[in-house]
């Protein structure tokens, strides 16, 4: 009788989509605003200071992008981002 060889079973598993950086949402959100002609700066800080989403523009789901972050993390990673560059002023 023949022995039939079956070989090792491999399994496949896939990780769930990565969220976004915070840092990347806001490029994202960024380019998406200006794209449409909008003053990025300004509507940004509309949405942050109102949580008001019509602030950001739908294009390209730049809205429901920011409305995954929470508007304290927007605001961190801002600062940090000020912390940054005025750490690599003073250098």
């Amino acid at each position: 009788m023949g022995e039939t060889i079956l070989g090792n079973t491999q399994f496949f598993t896939t990780r769930p989509e990565q969220e976004m950086e915070v840092r990347e949402v806001l490029d994202y959100v960024y380019n998406a605003m200006e794209e449409k002609g909008y003053n990025p700066v300004n509507q940004i800080v509309g949405y942050i200071m109102s949580g008001d989403p019509t602030y950001i523009t739908s294009h390209k789901g730049a809205r429901s992008m920011i409305m995954k972050v929470e508007r304290d993390e927007l605001v961190e990673e801002l600062l940090q981002e000020y912390i940054r560059s005025r750490d690599h002023k003073d250098a």
